[in-house]
């Protein structure tokens, strides 16, 4: 080995070890600024072609068959079905890296609220990101329905999709010139936030996580075209927790079986 090439392998062993020296022990050791951080450098390397691909050997498999994923998972994601998501490609993570659920259209009814409660209180991922993307076809069918160019749909999808329906309608309200299909981008947006507000409507857990500081919430969204994930603004999460805290119709028990 050359003398340059062998300082440069010294050099980059040590700010590894100086990195490992400095990092938390586990995962749920990151506040939830440092998981969004994590989060924001993996789609870099995604995008610019500088995966890492980490925690996807051998090893990681082992670990994960023996060890609580609590001890590891960073940030809870729900997002979209979409083939055209790969979650932990986006955020260039590994196995037991993220806690994630999928659903058309990114919902928030009871099922999607419930696993997103284990993702906060049990798995105790410091963050929950509600992503919506592109091109999203569940978002798009819902606006061409409210638009009056809908079709006939199977029967277990319209009961899916009806939380969609409230984000279309505002979207299409906020902006009067978007005609079509022009207001589907802006509806996709209103669709995290109807996340957002479904999710602290159905759970007391994850609003007093918040109010608390144990969680963070924030809204993203994945670009299908470019792999880039934006990250839209925080305080529009504070917005919509106090808007829900002053309606009588949220729910108010936090646990299973109380009166």
């Amino acid at each position: 080995m050359k003398k340059g090439m062998l300082k440069k392998t010294l050099v980059s062993a040590v700010s590894l070890l100086a990195l490992l020296a400095t990092a938390p022990a586990f995962a749920t050791d990151l506040n939830a600024d440092q998981a969004i951080t994590k989060l924001k450098e993996g789609n870099e390397r995604f995008i610019s072609g500088k995966s890492m691909h980490p925690h996807t050997d051998t090893a990681r498999l082992i670990q994960a068959g023996k060890e609580d994923q609590g001890k590891y998972a960073y940030a809870t994601v729900i997002t979209c079905s979409d083939s055209r998501v790969p979650v932990e490609r986006i955020f260039d993570a590994g196995v037991m890296d993220l806690f994630i659920i999928r659903v058309a259209g990114n919902v928030v009814d009871t099922d999607e609220a419930g696993s997103i409660e284990y993702g906060l209180a049990h798995v105790h991922t410091p963050v929950l990101v509600v992503l919506g993307h592109t091109q999203c076809g569940a978002v798009t069918a819902v606006t061409n329905a409210i638009e009056g160019h809908g079709h006939a749909l199977e029967i277990n999808i319209p009961p899916l999709v009806d939380n969609i329906e409230p984000a279309v309608k505002r979207a299409i309200a906020e902006n009067p010139k978007l005609k079509g299909k022009d207001v589907i981008p802006a509806a996709i947006v209103e669709n995290v936030w109807q996340g957002v507000h479904d999710l602290f409507m159905k759970s007391p857990v994850s609003r007093e996580m918040v109010k608390e500081g144990k969680a963070k919430v924030v809204g993203a969204l994945y670009d299908v075209g470019t792999g880039k994930v934006e990250w839209l603004p925080e305080d529009k999460v504070s917005t919509i927790l106090a808007e829900v805290e002053k309606d009588p119709k949220r729910e108010m028990k936090g646990m299973a079986g109380e009166e």
